[in-house]
Order: C-alpha cells, then structure tokens, then sequence
C-alpha cells in the first residue's frame, strides 16, 4: 500500500513547483540579460578605441610629425621629453582633443622606438612604453587588456605607416574601472525592470497556486463528501435488510393470527414507553407521531410536549419536520422538547424547542447544510443530515425555518410551510 506521505509531499510539490519555476525561469533571464549587456558594452568600446587609433594612425599630421622624429633617437640612444617638445607641442593637443571627444581614457603616440611624444600625464612623455610596443612597430595591430602606467586598460595599439617605413604608434586605451562603472549604470537602468518582471512574476505564481490550491481543496470536499456517502449507503442498505427482515416476521405473526405475539415482538424491538395513543380523535398520524417521539426521547432522557391545534391530522411531510426536529433536540443534550402546531389558513405553523445547549450563533447560518452537526458521529456513518432534510422538506413546501434562542433556555426550531 501506498504510503500516505507521498500524496502530500506530490501536492507540496505541485503548489511550489509554478514559483520554483518562474523564479528560475526569471534569474536565467536575469543573469543571461546582465552578461549579454555586459558583452555589448565591452565590444562597443572595444570598436571605438580600434576606430580612433586607427583613424588618428591615418592622418597626414600624425605621420609627418612622425616621419620628422625618427632621427631624435637611436634603439641604444632613445630619445627623451626634450628630443620629442616640438612633436608633443605638435600633437598633444590633437590627442587631448580626440580623446575628450570619443570618450576615451588616453591617446599615446609614440616615436618608432615606442617613446611616448603625448600622454594624459606629462611626467609620461619622453618614457618608453612597458606594454606590448615591439609587435606594433613590427606592423602587427593589438586589442586587449593591459596593465600599463594609468592601470588595466582595455587597449588598441596601432602602427603609423610613412610608405613602407613604421614611424611609430598609436595607443588607445579606456580604463577597465570605466567599463565596469558603465556596465554598473546599464544594470542599475536593467534593475527596475528585473524588480517589476519579479513583483509580475510572483503575482502570477501566487494566482496559479491559489487556483491549484482551490482545486485541491475542491477535491478534498468532492472526496470526503463521497467517503460520507458511501458509508452513509453501507449504513442504509444494512438498516434497509434489517427492517426487511423484522417486517417479514411481523408479517408471519400477523398472518397466523399471533397479533400480541407481533405486538410483543414489536416493543422489544423497538422500546416504547407507555402513553396514551388517541387514536378516535380522528388525527390517527398525529397521535402516533406524539406517541413514538415521546417514546424515542424517552431513551434521551428526555420528556416532550406536544400542543397542537390542527384542522386535520399530520401528513407525511409534517411528520418528517417534526420527528427529526424532537430527534434533534433529545440527541443534543435536552431533557425537555417542547412541539407547537398550528394550522392558519392552509399554513402549518409550528415550534420545537428545548433545554438543551442551544446553536451557536456562528453556526446558525450553516446548520441546515448536508453533514453539519454539533454532536459527535460514534456511529462511523456520518452526521449531520436531519436538519438538512428538515430544510428540504419545508422548503419543497414553499416554506422556511429559522433558528434561534428558546424561552426553555436551548434552541428554538419555528418554521412555517403549506398544507397539502
């Protein structure tokens, strides 16, 4: 047999499966949206640093000025800031002006030895780069990062060409911090849109969980109002099969003549106290009605009282509402049931009340329902169903039935329906 566990931990699981998933589905997202935004930063600026060393290495001042140093300095003899002032004076500015202007950290050019002629700081110029400068000035073009004076930088390097003959570099670079405070601003601009998909997200989530929720609960009252029933049958088909076979030996008493014997055999099973059963009054089903109430509460410990003005006697409906209504208020507890009948004008009006505890008034407005009761159910059939017939029955009527405080102390049943 199944253990009862796994169906509640399968139904945990479906409630928290909706969120598990979205909040996963959303992080993936998240975290796919931060490393492509990422990306696209780097890339955008690593096309702009190639775009400006490749644009300044073209232009014709550039490699004039240039092509008039390569004789400043020797590999064994570099030249220094003073050899190179009159290319500083020339192209400083130009390289403070390009750099302002595509946004870029620093614009070096270098003499054909890699002795930097313009640099963001002065005390630079006139200083041989550290970084990658022979493949340069060897023709080869550089991207990527590096550590140099200013700190990691994500670079291009670029050689000037004077015909066939490299007359030096050019050397674009943006600081990594840079790129790492621009990636920082595009996530803070992502950041609100994330929270928001998060807030719909879960939203979301909760509805579907409610409704999943809902149904289970909806099946768990489909279920235990099918448990209900079934034993409910069971207890019928048993009650059902008894009363056939009680009946059949009343039937052969009777049939032979035996009626003090079938009367007898009546009383035992089914104990009935001694009163007086009027039966001349002309309201025979009246008489038996009070006559087997008094009895059933007899066994409850309780005594009941019957006023009764009628123009007829009881039908079956009247029977039905009055029995289960007496029924009700012996198995509560009372020990004194009081019945008032009244016929006005094809109406049957009338009364039950009792000693006993009373209705909770949270209560009242349920206690009608199929399977709603106060008492405990030792019977293992289930509970909760004569109220709930009552209401049917008076209901079919065109009538109604209320619930309230009883001058005995207990419950007051008053309810009005037609006569048939």
């Amino acid at each position: 047999m199944a253990s009862p566990l796994r169906p509640r931990v399968v139904r945990l699981l479906l409630l928290v499966l909706p969120s598990i998933v979205t909040l996963a589905a959303l992080s993936v997202t998240v975290a796919v949206a931060m490393t492509v935004q990422e990306r696209t930063i780097r890339d955008a600026t690593a096309e702009r640093v190639m775009g400006v060393a490749e644009s300044l290495a073209g232009l014709d001042d550039v490699r004039a000025t240039l092509s008039a140093t390569t004789d400043a300095g020797t590999p064994t003899d570099l030249a220094d800031a003073a050899d190179l002032a009159s290319a500083t004076a020339a192209l400083q500015p130009l390289a403070e002006l390009v750099g302002e202007s595509a946004g870029v950290y620093y614009v070096v050019i270098t003499d054909d030895e890699g002795v930097r002629i313009t640099h963001p700081s002065a005390s630079e110029r006139g200083v041989q780069v550290e970084t990658t400068g022979a493949p340069v000035l060897a023709g080869e073009t550089f991207l990527g990062t590096e550590r140099g004076a200013s700190g990691p930088s994500l670079r291009a390097k670029v050689p000037v060409r004077d015909g066939e003959r490299i007359v030096g570099m050019v050397a674009v670079g943006v600081l990594e911090s840079s790129i790492a405070a621009d990636r920082d601003a595009a996530l803070a601009a992502l950041l609100p849109w994330g929270i928001g998909a998060l807030v719909i997200a879960t939203l979301a989530s909760s509805a579907l969980t409610a409704a999943v929720e809902r149904r289970f609960r909806r099946a768990d009252v489909v279920a235990a109002e099918n448990a209900q029933m079934r034993r409910t049958t069971a207890a019928l088909g048993e009650q059902a099969h008894e009363f056939g076979t009680r009946l059949h030996v009343i039937h052969g008493l009777v049939s032979r003549g035996d009626a003090a014997e079938a009367l007898g055999y009546i009383e035992d099973v089914v104990p009935v106290a001694t009163a007086d059963v009027d039966s001349g009054d002309g309201r025979p089903l009246a008489s038996a009605t009070m006559h087997a109430v008094r009895a059933e509460l007899l066994e409850w410990g309780a005594q009941a009282e019957f006023d009764m003005a009628l123009e007829g006697d009881l039908d079956d409906a009247a029977v039905t509402v009055v029995t289960n209504l007496c029924r009700n208020a012996g198995e509560a507890g009372a020990t004194r049931v009081r019945c008032v009948l009244r016929d006005t004008a094809g109406v049957l009006a009338g009364a039950v009340d009792d000693d006993g505890p009373g209705v909770d008034p949270r209560m009242a407005g349920r206690i009608f329902g199929q399977g709603v009761t106060t008492k405990p159910d030792g019977s293992g059939f289930g509970r909760g169903y004569g109220l709930e017939t009552v209401r049917r029955t008076v209901t079919s009527r065109g009538g109604t039935i209320e619930v309230g405080p009883s001058p005995l102390g207990g419950a007051r049943f008053a309810f009005e329906m037609e006569r048939v």
